[in-house]
């Protein structure tokens, strides 16, 4: 039987228009270095533009494993800088509530399964 080694997750949002750079900013300057800091692996990030003036923004992260995966979300959740960067985004475009209330339509964290044999 095939064993997975690695774990790979999709982190999707589906945005409002106007909310993408703002997105997007935010991603490449909290949270990817804080990622990176702590062992996440970015595949990528890509984003498609809906017909309905929202857009979808996905990244794919690889671990060497589930338990890594978690290891390093306790980690980067426990980083009391990261978690101020954080709050003060949210502070910055009207607070958490009001942000996914006004610009963030869904979120999903995902674990992939391959479908590649080894």
């Amino acid at each position: 039987m095939f064993t997975q080694l690695e774990y790979y997750r999709r982190k999707r949002y589906v945005v409002k228009g106007e909310f993408v750079e703002i997105l997007n900013n935010h991603f490449n300057n909290t949270n990817l270095p804080n990622q990176l800091k702590y062992g996440s692996r970015l595949v990528g990030r890509w984003m498609k533009a809906n017909n309905d003036d929202t857009v979808e923004i996905f990244a794919i992260w690889e671990y060497d494993s589930y338990e890594d995966y978690m290891e390093i979300e306790k980690k980067i959740q426990s980083d009391q800088a990261h978690i101020k960067r954080i709050q003060y985004f949210y502070e910055e475009h009207g607070g958490r509530e009001f942000v996914y209330k006004e610009y963030i339509i869904d979120v999903k964290n995902e674990a992939l399964e391959s479908t590649v044999k080894r």
